[in-house]
């Protein structure tokens, strides 16, 4: 090989190199948001602010529930009947619902009092409303409520405080329950507060959040795959290995300390993940392996939904504005 061919080959891989590092470096994607280049953001709704779930019905109308973090007098369940639609509010005098979803025809939607089922929707009211499941833990926070592909509802249950050696029944854990709230069983137990859902054929995702006294020793919240009759080992192990993790699974991928982590969803071979208080969407192979950043610029991201057309929703809770991202590689 002479001299001249090798420089013009050394040329041509640093400028292959070069440019695939830029293709890689965050830009402006639209609507205030950062990202990968190529992506594009462009405001699907505006007007509910700390929405904190979304879920779509049979006709493909995003709904959106709206929870406060500490008041609860404006909470409240909206719809959304196509993209740039103003949000109808549907229902109110609903405590802290951070979970939706819609099954046969019945919004299902998890408070900080139970799980409540809606039924005979008319117009913009429900001419039905019952409460299937109270509680399950006074105290405890319900949080994400997905179904399972056996046809049970799945819903995360934070524990009942930070770092607790004791925790009732059914509260630090993710449990399950049939469509009329019976049957109510532990899935997975030992994790402080799972808050985002998502189910990919019969694989759960959830979301972590982590023990938040330990100072320097705080870890990353964790984004997990489920399985039946796991424990993840909360309070005494959070990742820091030894004894004290000895039997614990490890997560898919670790996030930022103190992010909150929230609302889950699974698009193409990533896992997605909202970071409340990083204002981030965060992405992590499905295989596993290191969270990096997929979207920010968000004041509060928290719920996340694919919609029916294969774009993906995004909506901050700081803001109120629903976002709708495509173009992701």
């Amino acid at each position: 090989m002479t001299w001249s061919l090798l420089v013009a080959l050394l040329a041509l891989l640093v400028s292959g190199c070069a440019s695939s590092s830029a293709s890689r470096s965050p830009v402006a994607v639209g609507a205030g948001l950062t990202g990968a280049a190529g992506t594009k953001a462009t405001v699907y709704a505006r007007g509910v602010p700390q929405m904190s779930a979304f879920a779509f019905d049979a006709r493909g109308r995003l709904w959106i529930a709206r929870s406060g973090s500490s008041s609860h007098v404006r909470d409240g369940i909206y719809v959304v009947a196509r993209a740039g639609a103003k949000p109808v509010r549907v229902v109110s005098a609903v405590r802290g619902p951070l979970g939706l979803v819609w099954v046969r025809g019945n919004l299902y939607v998890s408070t900080l009092d139970g799980v409540e089922r809606l039924s005979g929707l008319s117009g913009f009211t429900f001419r039905r409303r019952a409460t299937i499941l109270r509680g399950p833990v006074a105290g405890a926070e319900n949080n994400d409520l997905v179904l399972a592909p056996n046809g049970r509802l799945v819903m995360g249950v934070s524990a009942t405080c930070d770092h607790c050696t004791t925790s009732p029944h059914s509260s630090g854990a993710i449990v399950s329950f049939r469509l009329d709230g019976t049957g109510l069983s532990v899935v997975a137990s030992g994790i402080r507060a799972a808050y985002g859902l998502a189910y990919d054929g019969g694989t759960l995702y959830a979301s972590m959040n982590q023990r938040d006294d330990l100072g320097a020793k705080t870890p990353g919240d964790w984004l997990a795959v489920i399985h039946d009759g796991e424990n993840w080992g909360f309070p005494a192990c959070y990742g820091q290995g030894g004894a004290a993790c000895d039997g614990v699974p490890s997560p898919l991928g670790v996030l930022d300390p103190h992010a909150a982590a929230g609302g889950v969803a699974v698009y193409g071979s990533d896992v997605l993940v909202a970071e409340w208080v990083y204002g981030k969407v965060m992405r992590v192979p499905v295989g596993g392996g290191a969270a990096t950043t997929l979207l920010s610029g968000f004041s509060h991201a928290l719920p996340l939904a694919v919609a029916p057309d294969g774009s993906l929703l995004a909506g901050d809770w700081g803001t109120g504005v629903v976002y709708r991202i495509t173009g992701m590689a």
